[in-house]
């Protein structure tokens, strides 16, 4: 723990020391930034937690490294997981517990068959911002117990602005093997303002190329969970508006992202006793390629001038299809269909959403400072699991229904220098299972019946905000979030006969408690925060390793960690920062009512520290330099294998304006450092296939035009 020392120590100096060097500089008020995520219309400033927006700049610097949305946000929020750079984002983690993913505030994790492909719904081309809130909350409903991160799509255009938008091509290639390494990205997105009436639409096609490793091998394919290297994807989005008078606007947003591996390859397992990864060789990867298909909608009006405050409805649609690779599986044997080991199938994981958000926000005109937001969401999420090639149902089809109204209050007094919220939400939640049939492998299939178990939960938060002095902001806050415990894992796995859903299955949600106290600095060029919190539940989620498959175990577990960061503008082109996340959490793995245990890769992050300086060499050349150390650690009751021993990634970012348009150059893992993923590094210890390492040096050249 000395090196997680050290880099804490440094940073709060860095806190402690920036602030003299900006005392001459006039206070900044705090960032008047309005997070959608929280469905207040209140600023950050009187939000009693920790919230990072990313704006569409920064995401420009991460997307000219070739990332993804996922990455973006895993590269610039040190207690967000290390990404596995496949479809898959099993394990991947915001301060330890899964967040929830939205689009312009639609849902897109699956959390009745969490298969963890949440990250890849949209092309990031599409996203003008990230709002990240951290810590459970419920203010969206259910998944969010480590968070919400909200993709924000592209704005309307100005008002009376003619056609403008801008169009982007690309290219990334492992520096050393130029071959097949070579992917290409072609993107644009138009809109324009006629008057009433606005409407933006885009297009992106991306084909990735094979990735390899500092040691300059090929990284293995992941034929099961699904690829990001060799695949195609393809996007189309659409945002038009409405104003029927200056206060009344109804919006259609529409998004749909496919993304399909092209089976090039297939895997050669590595040696971990040796230290040998895993690799690929060129091949016919069998049956349907592993892929995501998604497709979302909103309907969303806002009227300004209800009762004094604003009224906002959204009516949603998101539809989502994750196909999986295939295999000879014990799990899939039914000597019915073919002889015992011999019978090849795959699976597809499916979701069906549909639902509704109302809600209005206001002041409360008989006292001062005081306001509210009050509403009512509604959900339908429709659930299940096939094995598509012999069409089978391996996931029955789960219905979950709620109803949820909730309310939320404000109170500002002397003059907004103090904040004071609360709120509460009442969850009402049904689960509707029909009579089904396991499969074959479950002891020769089990009959059971159906049932329609349900729960309800009031769910709380309380916080205060208060300005010190100007520009430094003190919070305390405490927040309840909750999730479902992955049912389709335990439904599809009943092996036992004469089950009834309606007493075997036990949806109790996964409620955590999340303390939080902090502080923000902002003054002249010079930004600050620090955070602790704790998270705790009596019956979590963890994931466990049974057999080769990870399956949830209801057990208490606790978090606890500290947050650091700290930015600083030298000068009108210097600005430096960094970041720091230390974690530690263990779970109750004997039931006797203490945390005995170590959580492990699997379900929490590494400490981590982010570096980073950026400088305007001319109007007209601007460099990026980032740098991550990912720490090691070791996890007490866990096996030695799976300790990590921590790598250190470096990137850089380079963007020339031409008369033409924005040519950048980055280079992600510029030092090319041959590492073993987190993932990969802390699970499966006795598994040479999933032992996968991260890319090498990887060159992206693109040009982005605006007009």
């Amino acid at each position: 723990m000395t090196h997680n020392l050290l880099a804490s120590a440094s940073l709060v100096s860095l806190l402690i020391a920036l602030p003299a060097m900006a005392q001459d500089a006039e206070p900044a008020a705090l960032e008047e930034v309005v997070v959608t995520a929280a469905r207040t219309q209140l600023p950050r400033s009187a939000m009693p937690s920790t919230v990072e927006v990313i704006g569409e700049a920064e995401i420009a610097q991460q997307t000219a490294l070739g990332s993804s949305a996922v990455e973006t946000v895993a590269t610039l929020i040190p207690s967000f997981s290390p990404t596995r750079q496949k479809l898959s984002g099993a394990g991947e983690t915001l301060r330890g517990r899964s967040p929830l993913f939205l689009v312009d505030g639609v849902p897109q994790s699956t959390p009745l068959r969490d298969d963890s492909r949440d990250g890849f719904t949209i092309d990031p081309f599409f996203i003008d911002r990230v709002e990240v809130i951290f810590g459970s909350n419920a203010i969206q409903g259910v998944g969010a117990t480590g968070g919400v991160v909200n993709y924000v799509t592209a704005a309307p255009p100005a008002e009376g602005a003619g056609p403008s938008g801008r169009v982007q091509a690309a290219t990334t290639f492992d520096d050393g093997e130029f071959g097949d390494s070579v992917g290409g990205k072609l993107a644009g997105i138009i809109g324009q303002d006629f008057g009433r009436f606005d409407l933006t639409v885009g297009a992106a096609y991306e084909a990735r190329g094979a990735y390899y490793d500092g040691g300059g091998r090929r990284i293995g394919v992941d034929g099961t969970q699904g690829e990001l290297q060799d695949s195609l994807s393809w996007s189309l989005f659409t945002k038009a508006g409405f104003d029927l008078t200056p206060d009344r606007r109804l919006e259609l947003m529409i998004n749909h992202f496919e993304l399909e591996g092209d089976g090039d390859y297939v895997m050669l397992p590595g040696d971990r006793d040796i230290g040998l990864p895993t690799t690929s060789v060129r091949g016919v990867a069998p049956g349907v390629q592993p892929s995501n298909d998604v497709s979302s909608a909103a309907l969303s009006y806002t009227d300004a001038d209800v009762l004094g405050g604003t009224l906002r409805a959204q009516l949603f649609a998101h539809d989502y299809a994750g196909v999986f690779g295939g295999g000879t599986f014990g799990t899939f044997q039914d000597p019915a269909i073919a002889p015992i080991g011999t019978l090849y199938d795959q699976s597809a994981n499916n979701s069906e959403k549909l639902g509704f958000k109302l809600d209005w926000q206001g002041d409360i005109a008989p006292l001062p400072g005081l306001s509210a937001l009050v509403g009512v969401d509604a959900l339908r999420d429709t659930t299940w699991q096939g094995l598509i090639l012999t069409g089978r149902d391996w996931v029955p089809e789960t219905r979950y229904e709620s109803l949820a109204p909730f309310v939320q209050l404000n109170q500002r007094l002397f003059d907004g220098r103090l904040n004071l919220s609360g709120g509460l939400r009442y969850e009402t939640v049904t689960l509707i299972v029909d009579d089904f049939e396991t499969l074959w492998s479950y002891n020769g299939g089990q009959q059971v019946d159906g049932g329609e178990p349900g729960f309800e939960e009031l769910l709380s938060n309380v916080g205060a905000t208060f300005e010190v002095v100007p520009g430094l902001k003190a919070y305390g806050s405490f927040a309840q979030g909750f999730s479902m415990a992955d049912v389709g894992r335990v439904l599809r796995g009943i092996d036992d006969p004469g089950q009834d859903v309606d007493t075997f299955l036990d949806i109790s949600p996964v409620i955590t408690d999340n303390y939080e106290i902090g502080l923000e600095y902002r003054r002249g060029g010079f930004d600050a925060s620090i955070a602790a919190f704790r998270s705790e539940t009596d019956k979590g989620a963890r994931l466990v390793l049974v057999n080769g498959v990870f399956e949830v175990a209801r057990e208490a577990t606790e978090i606890e960690g500290v947050e650091v960061s700290a930015r600083y503008a030298v000068s009108d082109t210097v600005r430096l920062g960094g970041a720091y996340a230390s974690l530690e959490g263990r779970s109750d793995t004997d039931d006797d009512g203490a945390v005995d245990e170590d959580l492990d890769g699997a379900n929490i992050s590494p400490d981590r520290l982010i570096l980073w300086a950026e400088t305007d060499l001319t109007e007209a050349l601007s460099l990026r330099l980032q740098a991550g150390r990912y720490f090691e650690r070791s996890f007490d009751g866990q096996p030695a294998a799976n300790d990590f021993e921590g790598y250190d990634l470096v990137d850089a970012v380079a963007v020339w304006r031409a008369g033409f348009g924005d040519v950048s150059l980055g280079v992600q893992n510029l030092l090319d450092e041959d590492y073993i993923s987190y993932n990969s590094d802390t699970t499966r210890p006795t598994d040479d296939k999933s032992y996968f390492a991260g890319r090498g040096r990887t060159v992206t050249l693109g040009v982005t035009r605006r007009f």
